[in-house]
């Protein structure tokens, strides 16, 4: 078979003895960048004939809260119930055509329904209860089936396989078709200290409550009954069908989180049509006054107009059709021309992209859209929940100017995932990895009214490997993903009270403490086992023994990563990929302690930026990136490739905490 045009494994050809533990099948050539950006391939409409900059920004609503009840062991929560439904949504500029997609909202408020979701706000140690509903459902009570097409030969949710079935790599005599059944969810929230039972496990997903669910299917995953006695017992608090409750205590340090669906082998699609929201989490002793930074927030029942000078920036990369649906390939041709054998002649998924990059830029909801700002400091709170795109951002005053740009304003970067940074950090641009937050500050002030200002993107139309843009990698397409949004500013209209960036005192959080274990693991890419020159198949992780054995390892194996509930570990993050992986590891919030190369060197120390506690890291290629972790909370949970189709396929692992 002639060899594919694909991106394949880079091993460091120094170190033969680190190859020597990978399968022949994971020992690949290295890929070739692309020479020039071009719009990219997609669905039927161009994106260079969608408008730019004609729609505001909008600023994602409050969820509105229900009853506050008395929580049996932990007080006074604040409960939410939040429903996950089927609408349509004008995310193309007006006069085109609207776009279904899925969003979060409280079924008291059908209006609240949104892509993204309305933003939970939350205080520190003040639990918060939600009720997350599976309404997936049609106006007859009739399952809803996926938007997106479903790749029913990954090691999924499988719903059809009935409980001795379910949450498996199913086999199959032929090629199947895409997946048509009811959609199971669970919810996450990413970057939550929380309880194995509350924390969105992937094989703890739930149909909705349809009245057309064919018989012999699996209305919930392997893990779904037991956390929801657990729960039960703990809080008095039923679960009903097509539910989960999960509560979250709060304490930990004021940082942005944001949640999102989690199901094994479909969170790729059920984030892409619309499954996210911000989660803001305030007060406490890692937080600063509200009249040290930028304000107001948004706020339960604000009227329109409302000025906000604290900013909810969710970014991520979609494709449309002409008829204003979401666009995501329904072959694996798509990514590189391999039109098969498929499973099971052969061990390549038939519809699942290893990866996939939308061609147009979407911001809270609407492509390319505009935000006026006054001629003072605002607070942006920047969340990448891109599927697969990491974005390296700048201000620039000229949109399409040749790229690197010379930055218009600089960024000062104030907060990461877990909260506040010890010192503000002055970034000429934000490299964001897909799930990672930055909480940052852009001073506006002496800008004339009327002056244009836009949000760039200088990161790669692909898979980023790190370094340079214009030098290592060509940046995106100028004309499209290469903009994001642009500020227009306008007269100010009161004094700025909020304190100068650079004499900030920030309420940094404490670093895990001293470790006591050190765990080696690593990151591969695999090629078919069967097909010369077909490739990849997935990504993968692994476990990496004192004696060099070891090697990768998919989702049904042995769990390896067992730490002692309340000790410290250090994890060395070995990435033998050429592309650079957003490592998220769940309930703990963590130290970066710096990176090396595999054949040797110095510890490089975490950048600027990467300072302060976070829950997501990116690992270099051919580095080892090293983190200081604690666990002390019992239980079941995951580490993962923050990649969704990555993740989607293989590369996730569960981690179980002792006690």
């Amino acid at each position: 078979m002639p060899e594919l045009n694909r991106r394949t494994l880079l091993l460091l050809g120094s170190a033969a003895g680190l190859s020597a533990m990978l399968p022949t099948s994971l020992v690949l050539a290295p890929s070739s960048r692309a020479a020039a950006a071009a719009p990219l391939p997609g669905g039927t409409l161009d994106p260079t004939t969608i408008p730019k900059y004609t729609s505001p920004l909008l600023i994602p609503r409050v969820m509105p809260r229900g009853p506050v009840p008395s929580a049996p062991g932990s007080g006074t929560v604040d409960h939410y119930t939040v429903a996950v439904r089927q609408f349509t949504q004008q995310i193309l500029p007006a006069g085109l055509p609207e776009t279904t997609v899925w969003g979060y909202g409280s079924p008291s408020s059908p209006d609240t329904f949104a892509y993204p979701g309305p933003t939970i706000e939350a205080q520190v140690m003040r639990p918060v209860r939600i009720t997350w509903v599976n309404d997936l459902v049609d106006s007859r009570g009739g399952f809803l089936p996926h938007l997106l097409p479903v790749d029913p030969t990954l090691h999924w949710a499988n719903p059809a396989g009935g409980d001795q079935g379910r949450d498996s790599r199913p086999a199959f005599a032929q090629t199947p078709q895409a997946y048509r059944g009811p959609v199971p969810l669970v919810t996450h929230l990413h970057g939550g200290h929380t309880e194995q039972e509350s924390d969105g496990y992937p094989e703890a997903w739930y149909l909705p409550a349809a009245n057309d669910i064919p018989a012999g299917c699996a209305a919930a995953g392997t893990y779904h009954e037991g956390f929801r006695t657990t729960f039960e017992e703990k809080f008095q608090q039923n679960w009903a069908p097509g539910t989960a409750v999960c509560q979250y205590g709060n304490d930990q340090p004021a940082a942005t989180l944001w949640f999102h669906d989690h199901t094994i082998g479909m969170t790729r699609l059920n984030v892409y049509a619309g499954l996210a929201g911000f989660y803001n989490l305030r007060s406490g002793a890692h937080d600063l006054p509200t009249d040290v930074l930028p304000t107001p927030a948004p706020r339960e029942g604000d009227p329109p107009g409302v000025r906000y000078r604290e900013v909810p920036v969710m970014i991520q990369d979609r494709s449309f059709n002409a008829d204003g649906s979401l666009f995501y390939p329904s072959g694996r041709n798509f990514f590189d021309g391999f039109g098969g054998p498929y499973i099971p002649s052969s061990d390549i998924s038939p519809i699942a992209n290893p990866e996939f990059y939308g061609n147009t830029m979407v911001v809270n909801g609407r492509t390319w859209p505009e935000l006026e700002v006054e001629p003072r400091r605002y607070r942006f709170r920047f969340l990448n929940a891109a599927n697969a795109r990491f974005l390296v951002l700048k201000l620039a005053a000229d949109a399409t100017a040749p790229r690197p740009v010379s930055p218009a304003l600089p960024f000062w970067q104030i907060g990461a995932d877990g909260g506040f940074l010890p010192a503000p950090a002055r970034l000429d641009q934000l490299l964001m990895a897909p799930s990672e937050r930055a909480d940052v500050l852009v001073d506006f002030t002496g800008m004339t009214p009327g002056t244009l200002l836009h949000l760039v993107n200088e990161g790669p139309d692909g898979a980023y490997g790190g370094g340079t843009p214009g030098t290592d990698f060509t940046p995106a397409d100028v004309a499209t993903t290469g903009q994001v949004m642009r500020f227009r500013v306008v007269p100010l209209v009161d004094e700025d009270i909020s304190t100068p960036p650079d004499q900030l005192k920030l309420p940094s959080p404490a670093k895990p403490g001293t470790a006591t274990v050190t765990r080696t693991l690593a990151m591969y890419q695999a090629d078919s086992a069967v097909l010369s020159g077909v490739g990849p198949r997935a990504a993968l992780l692994g476990a990496v023994n004192a004696d060099g054995s070891g090697g990768p390892l998919e989702w049904h194996h042995t769990i390896t990563e067992t730490p002692v509930r309340g000790t410290v570990e250090v994890w060395e993050l070995r990435n033998f990929t050429e592309d650079a992986h957003p490592v998220h590891i769940h309930q703990a919030q963590f130290e970066v302690l710096g990176r090396r190369r595999l054949s040797g060197g110095d510890l490089r120390p975490p950048e600027a930026w990467e300072t302060g506690l976070k829950d997501t890291v990116i690992a270099h290629p051919l580095e080892a990136t090293r983190i200081s972790l604690r666990f002390d909370k019992p239980g079941l949970f995951v580490w993962h490739c923050h990649i969704l189709e990555h993740e989607d396929n293989e590369m996730m692992r569960p981690v179980r905490v002792t006690e």
